[in-house]
């Protein structure tokens, strides 16, 4: 299956108020990419994934268009060791 690998993603731009973080939950579990995304309070979205190395890398391509109605202007990422994570969700 190849080497898995962790990105945690830091996404600015206007992507709340926009469906991004259930979009990104979608096309995370469409590839079988595994973590977590959520809003923070300034205004930019963070994500972990988590997974086969091109699935991630996939995933992390994607959050520079991300949602339809999204403007991304943006996107850090850091690559990590996975932990494990299971399944995807949005966090509050």
């Amino acid at each position: 299956m190849g080497e898995h690998t962790r990105a945690h993603v830091y996404v600015s731009g206007n992507v709340q108020g926009v469906f991004y973080r259930a979009n990104t939950r979608d096309t995370a579990t469409e590839l079988g990419v595994d973590g977590w995304v959520r809003n923070l309070k300034d205004g930019r979205v963070e994500a972990v994934f988590e997974g086969p190395e091109p699935k991630v890398r996939e995933i992390v391509d994607w959050c520079h268009e991300g949602s339809p109605a999204a403007d991304v202007s943006a996107v850090d990422v850091e690559y990590e060791q996975p932990k494990g994570l299971d399944g995807f969700e949005v966090r509050w």
